[in-house]
């Protein structure tokens, strides 16, 4: 009777390694990262305000929400205004995406047109 090899009862293929969890740390700031462009001054209250990666992403954020509090303003502006307040909004919703992609990837990324100016922003 013949033994059977890992390779031979998977069909040729090593089985797949277990999926490392991160830890728990990790997983908080990356939350803290992720509410940064939700609502940016969140993580500020706690202590990941002093993990880089978190306050990368703070500074950030907080360009996003400036983005938002313009186009809310010009959304009062009758005519011209509104096209223009809807325009900025989806651009900075594009940006939230995008900086909440950058987070769940772990990468420290500036955002387009707007990320270099977060390191100016002193938090």
């Amino acid at each position: 009777m013949e033994e059977n090899t890992p390779n031979q009862t998977t069909g040729g293929q090593t089985p797949p390694e277990p999926k490392k969890e991160q830890p728990a740390v990790a997983k908080k700031v990356n939350v803290m990262a992720i509410l940064a462009y939700v609502i940016f001054f969140i993580p500020l209250l706690t202590d990941s305000k002093n993990d880089p990666f978190v306050k990368y992403h703070v500074r950030q954020g907080a360009l996003v929400f400036f983005i938002f509090i313009v186009s809310w303003i010009l959304g009062f502006i009758p005519g011209p205004g509104w096209g223009l307040s809807q325009v900025i909004s989806f651009c900075g919703l594009i940006l939230m995406i995008i900086g909440i992609v950058n987070v769940s990837q772990g990468k420290e990324v500036p955002l387009p047109l707007i990320g270099k100016y977060a390191d100016k922003i002193d938090i």
